[in-house]
């Protein structure tokens, strides 16, 4: 770790935390519908839908229209990938993809998720990137943000009968914050490098006079909505490693701050929707400590380097750089990496399968502590919600007080569905591990032995579950079992989680709003970020350390020990 090192992390949290302010009043806006320069495409959306904007939408009703808009997208694209080869704007000549393909690529897309068990540039044509996967970047992002600004209405007030309209909010979002930042951030990548065409390829001449074949693309303006987004679905295999999506440091901070910006920005909106930008504030201290921690975390493993490596004769000072580019140098890498997973992102700029095994941890981790840190576009805020929910239950219970949070009692109700819903990334994730790794079928996918191996699949499904996308690697995840398995646990981390939140927004919102008394438990200062950092910790350790414990932990003292698999 070099002192250069950490002023580039510093560089880039100023730079989003600086904008995130500004962007958070602006997300709030939209959320009240005060933001209509777009209306002149807005109302002919309405009117050609059958929609009422100014109809309100009970927790059930927004739920049942989220939930149709979403399966109606799968569908779509589920077609749209099995009738590939018949389609236009398909000059690789692709042919359609496979059943069990697209069912995972669709649940994938649909949910938020973008895993690929496949190498973009060699199986999707434009049409299929374009008005498939890219379209889904917005409409799945868009669902996410939503949600988020549904359940922020839930404690604004007292005895709300809905929660906003959901088309609204989505229509809204899509138009006025998403589509607005890719247009620009998009131009920006064009002029750093990346390619934005509808040819398939181009040709060239290498220095020993072979013609290589250069895949290209629409590729620039995806490449922006999947990080905004925090989609993460990489136009090319390699993902942000990939010399067109991350042509240089400059492109890959960019990346890390669009990644971060709309997460960051929606915590501090939940502050103004509420009426208390302290309540946004805290929220985002508890978001902003877990990133810088998990960067350090992340930097010191793999600045280390390799024990094995080490004995071999090899400079400590080189760090551990199998698997990293040098064009973006091992901080900017560790920054991606937290943040990318923290943010339910899931691109990557390094092979997490090169990592050290304490490196590969951390990462590993932060998805499994329920991507909240800062967590998906949308997902981060209502997730990170259902753990406030807990940490003022655990209060209430060391005071014997009934807890409250904003002013709303916190009941069994409540607590119960929060339960329910901290409950499905566990139950998908260590579920469907045990299985695949008790199937020959499933471990021969499997490319190490040991505990290595373990963490390959265990990485899967976290990734999977956790929404976020990014792969371990060794895994060959397009088999039959994997594709199905995993888009079953992509469905359940997006769908099965968000119904029991918004069952929470409705029960909240119907409450009274109460006034701030000498007891009330203040939910804005150091002791409760504190508490609540306290409480995501914790239940990711019990949940998910035994699992860690043989897979990165036992890994990491065989290979102090001298031991490879």
């Amino acid at each position: 770790m070099t002192w250069n090192g950490w002023a580039q992390i510093a560089l880039v949290l100023a730079a989003i935390l600086a904008t995130a302010i500004p962007l958070a009043r602006y997300i709030a806006a939209v959320a009240a519908g005060r933001v209509r320069f777009l209306a002149v495409l807005e109302r002919p959306i309405y009117a050609a839908c059958g929609i009422d904007p100014a109809r309100g939408m009970g927790w059930r009703g927004y739920t049942l229209a989220m939930l149709a808009a979403n399966a109606a997208g799968f569908v779509l694209l589920y077609l749209l990938l099995r009738l590939q080869g018949v389609l236009p704007l398909n000059p690789q000549g692709f042919g359609g993809i496979g059943p069990w393909l697209a069912f995972n690529t669709a649940a994938s897309f649909v949910t938020n998720t973008d895993w690929q068990a496949y190498s973009g540039e060699a199986a999707m044509s434009n049409l299929s990137q374009m008005a498939g996967l890219s379209v889904q970047n917005f409409l799945s992002a868009a669902t996410g943000i939503a949600l988020a600004l549904a359940v922020s209405r839930a404690f604004a007030a007292g005895k709300l009968q809905d929660l906003g309209n959901f088309w609204a909010d989505f229509v809204r979002v899509t138009l006025y914050l998403l589509l607005p930042l890719t247009l620009v951030l998009g131009l920006a990548f064009v002029a750093m490098g990346m390619p934005q065409t509808l040819a398939a390829n181009a040709n060239a001449t290498t220095l020993e006079g072979a013609t290589q074949v250069i895949p290209l693309g629409p590729a620039a303006f995806q490449i922006a909505i999947k990080h905004l987004g925090t989609n993460g679905g990489g136009f090319f295999g390699a993902n942000s490693a990939h010399p067109f999506e991350g042509p240089s440091a400059l492109a890959t901070a960019a990346q890390i701050w669009a990644q971060q910006i709309i997460p960051f920005a929606l915590a501090l909106a939940f502050g103004h929707i509420v009426g208390d930008a302290r309540q946004g504030r805290a929220l985002l201290a508890v978001m902003l400590a877990y990133v810088v921690v998990a960067t350090a975390l992340v930097y010191a493993a793999e600045a280390g380097g390799n024990p094995l490596h080490i004995a071999a004769g090899l400079d400590p000072a080189m760090g551990n750089m199998e698997g990293k580019e040098v064009r973006f140098g091992m901080a900017l890498m560790a920054l991606f990496t937290a943040t990318t997973t923290g943010a339910s992102c899931g691109a990557v700029n390094a092979m997490f399968d090169s990592f050290t095994p304490l490196g590969g941890l951390v990462p590993l981790f932060l998805i499994q502590l329920g991507e909240v840190l800062p967590g998906g576009v949308g997902s981060g805020l209502y997730g990170m919600l259902v753990f406030a929910l807990l940490a003022v239950f655990v209060a209430g219970l060391m005071v014997g007080r009934t807890p409250e949070y904003l002013g709303k009692k916190v009941q069994a109700r409540e607590i119960k569905l929060a339960m329910l819903a901290v409950l499905v990334l566990p139950a998908a994730i260590l579920g469907f591990g045990a299985v695949s790794m008790a199937l020959p079928a499933a471990v021969a996918s499997i490319q190490d032995a040991g505990p290595h191996g373990l963490s390959e699949m265990l990485y899967a499904y976290s990734s999977a579950a956790g929404n976020n996308g990014s792969a371990f690697g060794g895994l060959t995840a397009d088999t039959p079992w994997l594709n199905t398995t995993l888009g079953i646990a992509m469905l359940l981390g997006r769908f099965a989680y968000v119904v029991p939140v918004m069952a929470i927004a409705g029960s909240i919102a119907a409450k009274p709003k109460l006034a701030a008394s000498a007891g009330t438990f203040p939910t804005h200062g150091p002791l409760f970020a504190g508490l609540l950092a306290g409480v995501i910790l914790i239940l990711g350790g019990l949940q998910f350390m035994p699992a860690l414990a043989l897979g990165p932990l036992a890994e990491h003292f065989a290979l102090a020990a001298g031991k490879i698999f």
